[in-house]
């Protein structure tokens, strides 16, 4: 049973649509990786799923179910509530995430103080706990400081404190381990894996980084052109892609001793003049006359979809 389900949404701003019937699902205690190229609407998702879209926003159709309740009903109110404490959301840049002109102990201390109720004391000790449960040192002091004293490791951790700390039933990772190197990126993904396990939280792990995904995702939705183009377990989607432009993003991954990278020839589309059909058609080197019509998310397998008619008519693979 999913703990957080979306259903064909799409968003605009003015005329131009840019989520164009995305639809997900999560359970608790799994991460779902969602992956794709830069402005395909990954972000997007996160903030519609957060109630945090841009004003100039418009939702035009679509469901956000949490435990049976839309959350696109919502008033302004209710989505206090709801944001924090049963929705949370770690952003890619941690430096702009934190306010700068509070102690990072304040911060998380502010966490419980509006959706627990504690005290500003008992939070701010709370807050400490926090900071050694995600692996700031020496907790006590930090706490004091402001962001900016901190490192971008550790500020990413504190990011993470503050999502957690109201124990959320579904996480929002937003590129959470782009700005820092390799060895930080393998310990926040654990710290996030470790946090997951103890609360039981859906994680859902937005990057363009494959590599990632595949490593602590356990399901994975490929995100094109404002909609989601494959989908499936992790063994199903990076083993045996059927979406082209799936197999694409695969075989543009560096690899030793690979010489030049492999590219996706073109361009992604504009969304305010797409192609006709398929809107991954102009770049995809298997486009046939059917391509002219966009397809739905067609069954593979069980739990195994892709939007291409390739999974219908293999042979017309030139």
């Amino acid at each position: 049973m999913p703990l957080l389900e979306v259903r064909n949404l799409r968003v605009a701003f003015g005329a131009v649509e840019v989520l164009r019937g995305v639809s997900f699902s999560v359970e608790a205690g799994h991460t779902l990786g969602v992956v794709g190229e830069s402005g395909c609407g990954k972000s997007m998702t996160g903030l519609a799923v957060m109630g945090m879209l841009p004003a100039t926003a418009r939702i035009l159709d679509g469901e956000i179910i949490l435990e049976g309740r839309n959350l696109l009903e919502l008033n302004k109110r209710d989505w206090l509530d709801v944001r924090g404490q049963e929705v949370a959301m770690v952003m890619q840049d941690p430096f702009t995430s934190l306010n700068p002109m509070m102690r990072v102990g304040d911060q998380i201390a502010e966490v419980y103080n509006l959706h627990k109720g504690f005290s500003w004391s008992e939070g701010r000790r709370r807050a400490v706990d926090m900071l050694d449960r995600v692996g700031v040192p020496v907790p006590e002091e930090s706490a004091r400081k402001y962001p900016h004293q901190m490192s971008g490791g550790q500020r990413q951790r504190v990011v993470i404190a503050c999502a957690f700390a109201a124990q959320p039933k579904v996480l929002i990772a937003d590129e959470p381990t782009t700005a820092l190197d390799v060895t930080l990126q393998a310990q926040i993904l654990r710290l996030l894996n470790d946090l997951q396990s103890e609360f039981g939280t859906a994680v859902v792990l937005i990057s363009h980084d494959i590599g990632v995904i595949g490593s602590v995702a356990e399901e994975v939705s490929v995100f094109y052109a404002g909609r989601v183009v494959e989908n499936g377990t992790v063994e199903q989607v990076l083993r045996s892609p059927k979406m082209p432009y799936t197999q694409a993003l695969l075989q543009a991954m560096p690899r030793r001793g690979q010489g030049r990278l492999a590219q996706i020839s073109g361009q992604p589309p504009d969304f305010a003049h797409m192609p006709q059909g398929c809107a991954f058609g102009p770049r995809c080197p298997h486009r046939f006359e059917r391509c002219d019509s966009e397809p739905n998310l067609l069954d593979v397998d069980p739990g195994h979809t892709s939007a291409c008619w390739l999974v219908e008519q293999p042979s017309a693979v030139n």
